[in-house]
């Protein structure tokens, strides 16, 4: 056959994927990144999302009140107590794409999942699929592998089960590699869909997870104990319900849905809500109070139902409706509207809600004015210094440009110049930015903003961020906190977490942070070379290293030449995020314990809860490090 030519373009280059090559192919189409379970938004939970979405508009319909998930390692099983899919069009609601009940609106009016495409793509992303349906008292099921059919039922049988939907699946290790299910995550999940849907019960391995208030109960159980200054404002009318209150914390926390999808990117409806809670507050005080100041320390939640929503992409995670329905009315104007009569009816009954409401706008008023000298002090000294700075080793991608990996964007902050060194030899200079720390920086609880201004470390760190008045400029999508995982490295975490929770918690509550996991050990032979995280790592890399495998104790990051790093801070790059649990304890009641000046209380604690490790001793002679190790073994 004769060699094509470079840059030859014939019929030949033109090829058409069937579904479940395409889906396989581009999964990010689909289910956005992959991820490997650490974050809420990696692809396994966009899976469990789509078999529970089409649960909730069976509910939403009036059949079914109960939703059953299993998660028994990395198999799921999810079964509805709904109509359950006609029997006849099992295989097309499974494989064959853009097929569904929802393209008709009266039907499916205001759901979530309106392409046909969601089902789909489980089941051609999992390595073991089946689809049961049981309708009056008949049953059939369909078993699938990467969206390939293993075993199909010939005709439907008799059953004594309810009518309903199960969905096994297992996630593909093909596309997913190595994953773990967060059940605070999954929790998480299924807490939000209780309080969008009221009356319904959810069952995570017989969990329940029920609401009778909806929003009402979101902010409660989200707020736990934290001292709120006036009650939760809970409003709702036809397609909207919204919640309210303020905090002293500082900056703002909503949570969003649309159709009982929660939107965590936000969209259309959640800065129609920002903007309306600003116009009718002003109204009703009749002054003009700044934006930054009357949404100081808010915490919201806002759902509407959308006739056929339009999302900016497959997952969902941010509306980009601008009306109500085809030929509407605008979104903006509606909530705006719902707001300006529903929150303003609001203050006016609740008249000690109203002034406790005016006195947190106006503290907020006064503390901007008392920083507005120091911030031009401060913003002079890092103009003056910039060029000479040395704690920040920029990347080229960030997250407030259109850079093509903007995405990717991550900012490592170290402790002390020799992990600084490793971690900036090692990096992508596309992607990872370094900031270095002079040593323990400086413990903020209870602190006011000043000190952010005030202390040159903060104020860059600040900078680097761009985060001094709001989120929007942020320029990192990933902060990564890289300390050694000795006690000072523990503290140095500790004295961060706290920096970012008093002055930053959105950062938290967005989930842009994270711990950078680096292993211990390194064990190896002439052969192989293993890095261990943990102590059961490290074990099992010296029984299978054997006999005499060289062990190394890594004691600090500065130890682990740039050569090495590079494979930590690459594809395979452990990161645990910092996230808020799905039912926090107050913020300062945690700060207060563990940051605050309680010493005696605090070493009582770690008295009691102290935990002494002894070395474990493999019985196996193979495991015997020799003398050359032994030191590092230890």
């Amino acid at each position: 056959m004769a060699k094509r030519e470079a840059g030859s373009y014939t019929e030949d280059d033109i090829k058409s994927l069937d579904w479940r090559e395409h889906i396989r192919l581009r999964p990010g189409m689909y289910i956005g990144k992959l991820g490997d379970g650490s974050s809420n938004d990696d692809g396994l939970y966009i899976l469990l999302k789509e078999v529970v979405d089409n649960c909730i508009d069976e509910f939403v319909m009036g059949f079914g009140k109960l939703i059953e998930i299993e998660i028994d390692g990395s198999f799921v099983r999810v079964r509805d107590h709904g109509r359950g899919i006609p029997l006849g069009k099992l295989m097309d609601c499974a494989a064959k794409i853009n097929t569904g009940a929802k393209y008709d609106s009266e039907a499916f009016k205001k759901s979530v999942g309106l392409n046909g495409v969601g089902i789909k793509a489980v089941n051609a992303l999992s390595n073991f699929f089946e689809i049961q349906s049981v309708r009056d008292r008949k049953t059939k099921s369909i078993v699938f592998s990467r969206g390939e059919v293993t075993d199909e039922a010939k005709r439907a049988t008799s059953t004594k089960e309810g009518n309903g939907t199960a969905i096994c699946f297992d996630a593909d290790p093909d596309i997913f590699g190595e994953f773990k299910w967060n059940m605070a995550f999954v929790e998480r999940m299924l807490r939000n869909y209780a309080y969008l849907n009221t009356g319904l019960t959810l069952s995570l391995n017989g969990k329940k997870f029920k609401s009778k208030n909806g929003l009402l109960d979101l902010l409660t159980e989200n707020l736990g104990e934290q001292e709120l200054l006036y009650p939760i404002a809970h409003l709702s009318d036809h397609d909207i319900e919204v919640a309210i209150t303020h905090t002293e914390q500082s900056g703002e926390e909503y949570y969003a849905f649309v159709n009982g999808q929660h939107t965590t990117m936000g969209g259309t409806h959640l800065s129609a809500l920002r903007e309306g809670i600003v116009a009718t507050i002003r109204t009703h005080f009749k002054k003009q109070y700044e934006a930054a100041d009357i949404r100081n320390g808010i915490v919201a939640a806002i759902s509407i139902k959308v006739e056929e929503p339009v999302f900016e992409s497959q997952t969902k995670t941010k509306l980009g409706s601008t009306l109500m329905a085809p030929k509407g009315e605008s979104v903006r104007a509606f909530v705006g509207n719902f707001l300006g009569q529903h929150l303003d009816n609001y203050l006016h009954r609740n008249r000690d809600a109203g002034k406790a409401l005016m006195e947190k706008i106006t503290r907020s008023e006064r503390e901007r004015k008392e920083l507005k000298g120091i911030k031009k002090l401060s913003r002079d000294r890092a103009r003056a210094s910039k060029v000479h700075n040395k704690k920040l080793r920029d990347c080229r991608a960030h997250l407030n440009t259109r850079h093509k990996k903007r995405e990717a964007s991550t900012l490592f902050i170290t402790e002390g110049d020799s992990a600084s060194g490793s971690i900036t030899k090692a990096r992508d200079v596309e992607t990872q930015a370094v900031f270095s720390l002079r040593g323990k920086p400086k413990n903020t609880f209870e602190l006011t903003r000043k000190i952010v201004y005030e202390n040159e470390e903060f104020n860059l760190l600040q900078a680097a961020l761009d985060i001094e008045n709001n989120m929007e400029n942020l320029r990192y999508n990933k902060i990564v906190i890289a300390t050694d995982a000795d006690v000072d490295g523990m503290h140095i975490r500790l004295l961060l977490l706290t920096f970012f929770l008093q002055f930053f918690p959105d950062l938290i509550r967005e989930e842009h942070v994270y711990i950078l996991q680096t292993p211990l050990f390194r064990v190896r032979n002439k052969k192989e070379t293993r890095y261990c995280y943990s102590e059961e790592e490290r074990i099992e890399a010296i029984k299978a290293l054997k006999p005499n495998p060289e062990i190394t104790r890594f004691k600090g990051l500065g130890e682990i030449s740039p050569d090495e790093f590079k494979d930590f801070i690459g594809k395979n790059m452990r990161l645990e995020p910092v996230v808020m649990p799905p039912s926090p304890r107050a913020i300062d009641e945690l700060l207060s314990f563990y940051m605050g000046k309680n010493t005696p209380e605090r070493q009582q604690y770690i008295i009691k809860n102290l935990r002494v490790e002894t070395d474990i001793i493999d019985d196996d002679p193979a495991s015997d490090t020799t003398g050359q190790s032994a030191d590092n073994a230890a």
